[in-house]
């Protein structure tokens, strides 16, 4: 997780709420999830209402309680500006860790600071990736229009899951197809070729999630 200022935080964006004395009538809480700070001063930060002048810890550990065992694999080897929306996605659906493969640097922007609490994870090439996916009991499943892939509309994701997508343009290398047990893609209907990288992965991310979470647990 990146320690780098965001522009969602610390009051560098009108989202949020005022100093808790402002806000609540009652004393302030000395619950240790609290950020002294933020009862103080208040919380600006672009997080869920539930999670107000929480600590970033405790956030993150909230959040680790009940993520789910969705894991999401995006190659990185001409810096992909979409990585950071993929990021962003991720932690929307609580997915376990999102893994980046190729080049270590990516562009944070897109994430919003999200990537503070999602837990993210490079692997220098795709060999790397598939030993840690085999470590872990995690099913490859790449997301490209290639022939021969299987519908996603139709396709069962696997609950243990790694969802392995290419970078814009070239989609998923051949390394990456090679790992993966199944190829699927999303059905479209225009005249473009594909759809953005970031778009497909939260397309294909709330497949999973249709299918194996719990929606009595979403907010």
């Amino acid at each position: 997780m990146s320690d780098e200022p965001g522009p969602t935080e610390w009051g560098e964006h009108p989202h949020g709420v005022g100093p808790w004395a402002d806000e609540h009538a009652g004393p302030v809480p000395d619950d240790p999830r609290y950020d002294p700070e933020l009862l103080a001063h208040g919380d600006r930060r672009n997080v869920v209402d539930a999670y107000r002048y929480w600590t970033r810890d405790a956030i993150v550990a909230d959040i680790d309680a009940r993520r789910h065992p969705l894991h999401v694999a995006i190659e990185n080897f001409g810096h992909d500006a979409n990585i950071g929306t993929v990021v962003r996605t991720a932690n929307a659906f609580a997915a376990a860790e999102v893994h980046i493969v190729g080049r270590r640097r990516w562009n944070r922007r897109g994430a919003m600071v999200t990537d503070r609490y999602q837990h993210v994870r490079h692997h220098p090439d795709v060999a790397a990736l598939t030993e840690f996916a085999r470590d872990e009991g995690l099913t490859v499943v790449a997301v490209d229009n290639t022939p021969g892939s299987v519908p996603l509309e139709t396709a069962r994701l696997p609950r243990r899951c790694l969802l392995l997508f290419g970078q814009e343009g070239p989609g998923v290398t051949d390394d990456a197809r090679a790992a993966a047990s199944t190829t699927v893609s999303i059905a479209q209907f225009g005249s473009t070729r594909s759809i953005n990288a970031g778009v497909a992965a939260g397309i294909a991310m709330h497949t999973w999630i249709r299918q194996h979470a719990d929606l009595g647990r979403a907010w």
